[in-house]
């Protein structure tokens, strides 16, 4: 099955529509970039990626294992490289609600670097990630 499709919508501009629930992404080109950034950048969806699996992984083991993952939220920044134009760097800040256990933690931890997304990604890609616990 078709995961999705894609349509340039012209002017650095692409939708892309999720087969399965017809949701749609609009992307565009970032300012630096000659584009408006008016909306999420390919290379901002790709490191969006990344935390979504992160956060998706944390809690498919929370469940495997038999505990409550409460969630939380995260900040991302995206560091683009020039030579060739690329991401360098994406940094994750995790604030995550609730208490766990150290082996807990752990797991969080290990499920969320070991995701699909960041074994996806070139290794050259650099993956810097920190998790904070408690409240927001």
């Amino acid at each position: 099955m078709v995961t999705s499709t894609i349509q340039y919508l012209g002017d650095k501009r692409t939708e892309a529509t999720h087969s399965r629930s017809r949701r749609t992404i609009v992307t565009d080109a970032p300012l630096d970039n000659d584009g408006r950034g008016e909306a999420f950048s390919p290379t901002d969806l790709l490191s969006t990626s990344l935390a979504c699996c992160m956060f998706t992984l944390m809690g498919i083991t929370a469940n495997k294992h038999g505990f409550k993952f409460h969630g939380g939220e995260a900040s991302l920044e995206k560091i683009m490289e020039s030579n060739p134009r690329r991401v360098g760097r994406i940094e994750i800040a995790f604030k995550l609600v609730g208490v766990y256990t150290s082996k807990q933690q752990n797991m969080l931890e290990t499920a969320a670097i070991n995701c699909p997304v960041a074994k996806s990604l070139n290794p050259e890609l650099e993956q810097r990630v920190a998790f904070a616990y408690g409240n927001l």
